[in-house]
């Protein structure tokens, strides 16, 4: 196919068009339009005196320099699974309970936090229904309705409590300033407060459930069907005995609870992850519009109507007339007030904080980069989030966003995928206000738009910022960061700040030595409780063109970072893995010019790519064997799919070396 007159010889047309098809088979568009550049390459590496072609013989020679450096470093990876193999201390037991003992013992160390949590939890739960079936039990009522009644109360008492509780958990202010002042999250595990928020509102179906059955099914029943003697004591509740349903359905009591059931069915629904992802995919057009992320948010503010007739349910209870042994209201009383001042503090905050676009990049892979003017007194740490709003899309919505700028910059920037109908909608508004890209870029699909006079930018209103695992990375001396896709957004904040708080803690050293105050005891600033002194970073994605989202930050903290404290590892997954012939070529090209040029063909920046997919386990094997009894953070942003392996690894590697790896995820 190469040599096509069967000369020997290889055209620079001939070489142009190998790049190209191979380019084309790995999906590199942007080589495959360079390709006339790749070519002059190869001609001026292999056609030294200018013939005008090269010998095929020259080029195979090439080419063998990538899978040769394959195989060394096949070579050095079972090296390495041989050096760690020594280290592991492989123990086999055959008493089942020591098996048993072995593998709780592992579940409780690695989950500490959550299961005393969750015991909590489940014991007030607990408590207040054994208070509650007691106390009906030893009333009159239980003579007419038996265990019916105490059922049905224990699982309300449980309701009022979750339906309290279950407000805490989205306090992202109240969260994020714990979180940040106090030292609560050595024992408090707040990346959780999500799934926590989840675990509670099973516990509200559950108590619903529980609390409607019986009382239709059995209370009610008893009730109608009870002679009058038995009936007699609850007169004084429910006056003349009902004759049928009717009597409790359309009392104010009947009302508001099926209106609250109907509802909660509706929010909790349209909140699982098939709908709130948009994952049912064969649904009629009309019954679509019930799926993704604006259904699951318009529902969910279907609960102020849930809330409001919470407590007038409570309020009108059947066997309850003393208002102190109303207690509805007292559960909800704080909870309510807390996050109603939480959502009037994010009003008055996005208000008296405005923000100026300064600029707007749209690049390849449907991304939307925004950069603003950061508001006075915005204070964040890498890794956190915040939320956007747009009312030229929705007035209403807000997004989150992970901020993709460092604490130490100017400006805040965030990079929007535009996947959903918020982000589509917002990427159009901004690309009629921006200048359409400018051909001939080498396929580079952007286009940057400064603020002036004759731009009208959409107003853009911010919140935040939030907590997020992300954020600790400062606590741990060495760090792996994995960002799947777009999931790169808050490593490369944490990484601009790693090399910020390395030249800040260096110039500070150099101006001790050059004043003489260092070893005198004079105070010294750590920034924020800095111990990062190794970095690991592996950003894994399908297209080339991602590549440009990040390039320009890549390079510089490549640049700033003299002492090699970050190990870049770039992946791009649509090309075929190294030693493939169908990548052999993509391979020596990139070898070529990161030796002439210092620029990688694949990402475009100094940092050299891999190709396809990592192997996770040789990764997490060559830090274990680098940092021995070390305690390493690894943090991981992106989909759900790889989350489950990476946690695993930790989980096996914390219990097989001396290395501890403490897994934090952030899904989207």
């Amino acid at each position: 196919m190469v040599d096509k007159d069967g000369d020997g010889r290889i055209s620079v047309e001939e070489v142009k068009e190998i790049i190209s098809f191979s380019a084309s088979a790995n999906k590199l568009s942007n080589i495959q339009t360079q390709a006339e550049e790749y070519a002059a390459l190869i001609m001026e590496e292999l056609d030294p005196d200018n013939l005008g072609y090269i010998m095929i013989d020259s080029l195979e020679t090439l080419l063998l320099y990538g899978p040769e450096e394959t195989v060394a470093r096949g070579k050095e990876s079972r090296n390495l699974s041989k050096m760690l193999s020594q280290k592991l201390k492989p123990v086999r037991e055959d008493n089942p309970l020591t098996r048993w003992y072995r593998r709780a013992n592992y579940f409780l160390e690695d989950n500490w936090k959550r299961v005393w949590v969750m015991a909590l939890w489940i014991g007030i739960m607990a408590a207040l229904f054994a208070y509650k079936y007691v106390q009906y039990k030893n009333r009159a009522a239980y003579h007419v309705m038996g265990h019916c009644v105490s059922m049905a109360k224990g699982a309300a008492e449980t309701l009022k409590f979750n339906m309290a509780l279950i407000l805490l958990p989205v306090c992202r202010n109240t969260i994020t300033l714990l979180r940040n002042k106090t030292k609560l999250g050595v024992a408090v595990p707040f990346d959780d407060n999500l799934n926590f928020h989840k675990v509670i509102a099973i516990g509200i179906s559950v108590g619903v459930g529980i609390h409607s059955i019986y009382h239709l099914a059995c209370d009610f029943p008893r009730l109608i069907k009870a002679d009058s003697v038995t009936y007699a004591p609850m007169r004084q509740y429910f006056g003349e005995q009902p004759s049928n349903y009717w009597f409790f359905v359309k009392s104010v009591e009947g009302v508001t609870g099926i209106i609250m059931v109907v509802l909660m069915t509706i929010a909790f629904t349209l909140a699982a992850p098939c709908f709130r992802r948009g994952k049912l995919k064969n649904l009629p057009q009309p019954l679509k519009r019930l799926t993704g992320f604006n259904a699951f948010w318009y529902s969910h503010h279907l609960f102020v109507i849930v809330y409001t007739l919470l407590i007038v349910h409570g309020e009108y209870l059947y066997l309850t007339k003393e208002w102190y042994n109303k207690t509805t209201w007292m559960y909800l009383a704080v909870p309510l007030l807390l996050y109603g001042g939480e959502r009037f503090v994010r009003a008055l905050r996005c208000s008296i904080k405005p923000v100026k676009i300064v600029k707007v990049a749209p690049y390849p892979g449907n991304v939307l980069a925004l950069y603003m003017s950061k508001p006075q007194g915005f204070r964040y740490h890498s890794g956190q989030y915040m939320f956007v709003n747009c009312a030229a899309v929705s007035p209403f919505e807000w997004h989150p966003f992970s901020i993709t700028s460092a604490p130490g910059d100017d400006h805040l920037s965030v990079h929007i995928r535009t996947l959903g109908d918020w982000a589509r909608q917002l990427k159009t508004v901004f690309s009629q206000v921006c200048q359409p890209p400018p051909s001939g870029n080498s396929g580079l699909l952007r286009a940057d738009c400064m603020q002036g006079n004759d731009l009208n930018f959409p107003r853009v209103l911010i919140d935040g910022p939030y907590g997020a695992p992300a954020q600790d990375y400062k606590k741990y001396e060495v760090v792996l960061l994995v960002g799947l896709g777009i999931g790169a957004t808050p490593m490369i904040s944490i990484l601009k700040d790693i090399v910020n708080n390395i030249k800040a803690i260096e110039d500070e050293s150099q101006n001790a030595l050059e004043s003489g105050t260092a070893g005198s005891g004079s105070p010294v600033s750590f920034h924020g409780n800095f111990k990062t002194k190794r970095a690991y970073f592996y950003w894994v994605t399908r297209e080339q063109g991602s590549f440009d989202w990040f390039k320009g930050a890549m390079n510089e903290v490549a640049e700033l970072d003299h002492n090699r404290v970050i190990e870049f590892h770039n992946y791009c997954t649509s090309v075929y893995e190294e030693g493939d012939a169908r990548s052999a070529l993509i391979a020596m090209l990139q070898s070529l010019n990161h030796a002439k040029n210092g620029v990688d063909i694949v990402s475009g920046t100094r940092v050299k790519s891999h190709f396809a997919k990592p192997n996770w386990r040789e990764v997490y094997k060559r830090i274990a064997l680098d940092h021995t009894n070390a305690k390493v953070g690894v943090f991981y942003c992106g989909p759900p799919a790889l989350t489950e392996e990476l946690r695993q690894l930790s989980l096996d590697f914390n219990h097989k070396t001396s290395t501890r790896f403490e897994f934090h995820k952030e899904n989207f």
